[in-house]
């Protein structure tokens, strides 16, 4: 029989913010880095909790009860606290670390946050193709881009060029662009086969994405590399 640890890590919802994440109208409790030995936002950390064994699990959500450890999202701090002993020194004991961690840390972001996209779908907050996106565009800024990874870059340049003209014009910040998910890995959380391009307005779910991108831009780049205009869509 799983044990309780195991059954939560199975089933932990995949587009719960958790309290310690969420930065709408209050300040984030902060939390020691055991990579870095300081304190930080732990918006910008992951938290890690000992499941059957004493193995270490990562708690994309923040959610699983229990001693929790926190490292700062970024692969180079992850192996900081894989190869240094951090875990062992967070958990004050033997722990058992995967050899696998690192990729798993990053399939937990990359489904996050894909989670969030759709829920946006389902909340009505996503512009999905590329003459929705473009239409918003025009009439309101954008809070996120989602453009896939294997798009093409003239109609992205499009995209890219309105929203920032109209970002300015009505003195909001840059839309930032998410583009290290494939057209199909989008279509698959919106029910469609494939997915170009899409959009989340400013507001609450912009916030949450905005959050779990940058964590997972500490795994994978947010902007990929092949594009011809990475340049022009710097994080």
């Amino acid at each position: 029989m799983a044990s309780p640890i195991s059954r939560l890590l199975k089933d932990q919802p995949d587009i719960i913010i958790p309290a310690e994440l969420d930065k709408r109208g209050h300040k984030s409790r902060e939390r020691k880095c055991v990579s870095r030995n300081d304190v930080r936002d732990p918006a910008e950390m992951i938290r890690f909790v000992l499941g059957p064994e004493n193995t270490v699990y990562p708690d994309i959500l923040g959610k699983l009860p229990g001693r929790g450890v926190w490292v700062s999202a970024t692969r180079d701090d992850l192996k900081t606290a894989i190869q240094k002993g951090g875990f062992k020194r967070g958990f004050k004991g033997n722990v058992n670390v995967p050899e696998d961690l690192t990729a798993k840390v990053e399939a937990g972001l990359r489904k996050h946050s894909l989670s969030l996209i759709g829920m946006a779908k389902k909340s009505g907050k996503l512009f999905i193709g590329f003459d929705q996106v473009m239409a918003a565009a025009r009439t309101d800024a954008l809070g996120w881009r989602i453009e896939a990874s294997d798009g093409a870059e003239g109609s992205r340049g499009k995209i890219r060029t309105l929203s920032k003209a109209v970002a300015h014009e009505v003195e909001l910040k840059l839309p930032r662009v998410i583009g290290c998910f494939h057209s199909t890995e989008l279509g698959a959380v919106v029910g469609r086969e494939a997915i170009t391009h899409c959009a989340v307005p400013h507001g609450r779910i912009a916030k949450s994405l905005g959050i779990s991108a940058r964590r997972l831009g500490g795994f994978v780049p947010l902007v990929p590399e092949g594009w011809a205009d990475a340049q022009h869509e710097a994080f």
